[in-house]
């Protein structure tokens, strides 16, 4: 059975993301390239970082979901270079991690030069105070920060810009 590589897309939008499961990959702006050689369909992947824990998981996500579709010859390839940024991310991903009570990146790597985000500039997700404060460089993942609103009180993860 052909597949087209707009149907792989859309098979693809059905991985979710294992540590941030109101994403699926797309949204989330790893997924690279899709390529259809003959039988085999190469699917290409930026991880967040490096040394994501969650790489080999959404791999083998991928590698199930495309299987499940009846795409049995699939191979995965990730592309470290150009390195993922937030920039990637769509903006409906931004909005559904705010819904989600996570605070999307503030930053976007291509215009602005410091891309830590000082306290201030963070608003809460749960009520959109930007009176927060940084509790530690380090939230629930590597690519989250812990904030806390000094308005409602409530702490929450900051997707930290990169």
């Amino acid at each position: 059975m052909q597949f087209t590589e707009e149907q792989i897309w859309q098979f693809l939008s059905e991985v979710q993301d294992p540590e941030v499961p109101v994403l699926n990959i797309l949204e989330l702006g790893i997924v690279r390239e899709v390529l259809i050689k003959n039988d085999e369909v190469e699917v290409v992947v930026t991880p967040t970082y490096s040394g994501c824990p969650a790489t080999s998981m959404i791999n083998m996500s991928i590698r199930l979901k495309l299987i499940e579709k009846g795409i049995k010859n699939v191979k995965l390839t990730n592309r470290l270079s150009p390195a993922w940024t937030t920039d990637w991310m769509t903006a409906g991903a931004k909005e559904k991690l705010k819904a989600y009570g996570i605070a999307p990146p503030v930053y976007s790597k291509t215009n602005q030069d410091d891309l830590f985000a000082k306290p201030d500039e963070v608003p809460c997700p749960h009520c959109g105070s930007g009176h927060t404060k940084l509790v530690s460089q380090f939230g629930s993942t590597a690519c989250k920060a812990l904030y806390q609103c000094e308005d409602c009180r409530e702490p929450f993860d900051y997707f930290k810009c990169h």
